[in-house]
């Protein structure tokens, strides 16, 4: 069963600025209104074969590049993860399983994990019940830009690979860190811009010219994935992305690069 968004309240957390009447969809530039509904149509459409899909384009490196991110998180017992843009579920049970591990050497309370998302599909893909079997686990239709949360909720936030397809990212950022408690963290997963030119050349000719042609094979929707592979290519490059979580209100923002480059891992603190 999902959970649909229930609680309202003003959205405090949005720019002062005047939005931006366009905006970047992979190469295209559309109005602003009308992004998420595309983003929507590209996840509706690859949602039944999306961790297949994961597997093929990374060549399983996906996988290494979660467990590291989770290495880095330290989950404790007890602890409460909201991860955004998580239909899959691949994060949060690996979270939960973290913080057992620690639990059963040490004890301590069970940590649970909310998996939001903004496409049903998406999190209705995700439920497994032999790999939910055992963990506190509950799942949520809503908007990152306008979290269904009260302040200071969750110990840790994180998005994996979905950070780049919400419309209004400082939005969102503000958002995970009103709905973090003071001393929380941020980790956020992310494809990105490899430093060396050599690496960043290949890995550029790897994507356009190999991973349509996976979505066509295995998914049979080539367009969703060249959105995907050009919404890499418009996302900030990791200083740039540094600078914006900073502006939500995150101190020691800083990040790792996994695979020289091709995804990052950046992480970040609510002090107060």
């Amino acid at each position: 069963m999902l959970a649909r968004a229930a609680y309202s309240r003003p959205d405090m957390s949005a720019s002062p600025k005047t939005p931006k009447e366009t905006i970047d969809f992979g190469f295209e530039t559309v109005r602003t209104e009308d992004k998420q509904g595309r983003v929507k149509q590209v996840f509706d459409s690859v949602a039944r074969d999306y961790d297949r899909m994961n597997d093929a384009m990374s060549v399983g490196l996906h996988r290494v590049w979660k467990d590291m991110a989770i290495t880095t998180l330290n989950p404790q017992p007890g602890e409460r993860l909201l991860d955004v843009a998580g239909g899959t579920g691949d994060i949060a049970r690996r979270f939960i399983k973290a913080a057992d591990t620690v639990r059963d050497r040490r004890g301590g309370e069970t940590a649970s994990a909310v998996i939001l998302d903004i496409n049903d599909e998406m999190l209705l893909a995700g439920i497994d019940p032999k790999k939910d079997a055992g963990l506190s686990l509950s799942r949520v239709c809503a908007n990152a830009q306008i979290l269904p949360f009260e302040d200071a909720q969750f110990d840790v936030v994180t998005i994996a690979y979905g950070i780049r397809n919400v419309t209004d990212r400082l939005a969102a950022l503000r958002e995970f860190h009103r709905v973090l408690k003071p001393g929380g963290r941020l980790g956020v997963l992310e494809f990105s811009t490899p430093p060396e030119p050599l690496i960043r050349k290949f890995y550029d000719a790897y994507s356009f010219a190999v991973i349509p042609r996976l979505g066509q094979a295995i998914a049979g929707d080539r367009d969703s994935y060249q959105y995907l592979v050009e919404s890499i290519r418009k996302f900030p490059k990791q200083a740039q992305f540094v600078a914006l979580i900073e502006e939500a209100g995150f101190a020691k923002v800083g990040w790792t690069d996994y695979s020289a480059g091709v995804t990052a891992f950046h992480t970040g603190w609510k002090i107060t």
